[in-house]
This record gives structure tokens, sequence and C-alpha cells, in this order.
């Protein structure tokens, strides 16, 4: 039973250690995610569109 009370009393004193983000912080790091999940996506979009062009064109001819 002891073990259980000292897992407890160290896993508070390191949540006590832990910083956690302002909310400037965690706006910032939205944007960003947003940000960067939009040009993958453009990206896959432009090469989906690149690829189906090439595939339609050589099924044509």
């Amino acid at each position: 039973m002891s073990k259980v009370i000292d897992f407890v009393k160290d896993a508070k004193k390191e949540l006590e250690k832990v910083i956690f983000p302002t909310k400037v912080q965690v706006k910032q790091a939205f944007i960003a995610v947003i940000i960067v999940v939009a040009v993958i996506a453009a990206y896959l979009a432009l090469v989906d569109m690149l690829m189906s062009f090439i595939v339609e064109t050589s099924l044509k001819g």
C-alpha cells in the first residue's frame, strides 16, 4: 500500500513541475496547425488533380 501512496506523492510532485501553455501560445499553435494542414491539403489536392488528368489523358489516347 505504501508503494501506491509513494507513487501518488511522486506524481503530484511531478505535476507541480509542469508548465502549462498560455492562451497566446495555444492560439499560436492552433493557427500554425491550421496553416500546415491547409497547405498539405492544397498540395494533395493539386497532386490528385494532376494524377487524374494524366490518367484520363492516357485512357483517351
